[in-house]
């Protein structure tokens, strides 16, 4: 016999932890008003607390990304350029 499990979408559950971090309400106020486990609203708050800091360095990591790929770009056409300039010159030479 299998569990059904729910499944909650993102924003529902983004809703959910931003209640939970304003702690205005209490988790049992939080779990009643959508209908949740109070353990689940916690364990939903600590992943959130948990990523944070990836959130932040994904930013940095993009930027630096970015970065490569424009010097990786100029490089591959830099010696495109330099293969065609010495294809040229074996074809003088000879």
């Amino acid at each position: 016999m299998s569990i059904n499990r729910k499944q909650f979408q993102a924003t529902f559950k983004s809703k959910v932890v931003l209640e939970a971090l304003k702690e205005q309400q209490t988790l049992s106020e939080l779990s009643s008003k959508f209908e949740l486990h109070p353990n689940q609203i916690s364990n939903w708050k600590k992943q959130v607390k948990e990523s944070i800091p990836d959130f932040f360095k994904k930013g940095i990591i993009k930027k630096t990304e970015q970065k490569h790929e424009k010097l990786t770009d100029r490089l591959y056409k830099r010696i495109g350029q330099l293969e065609v300039e010495l294809d040229w010159l074996k074809k003088k030479a000879h």
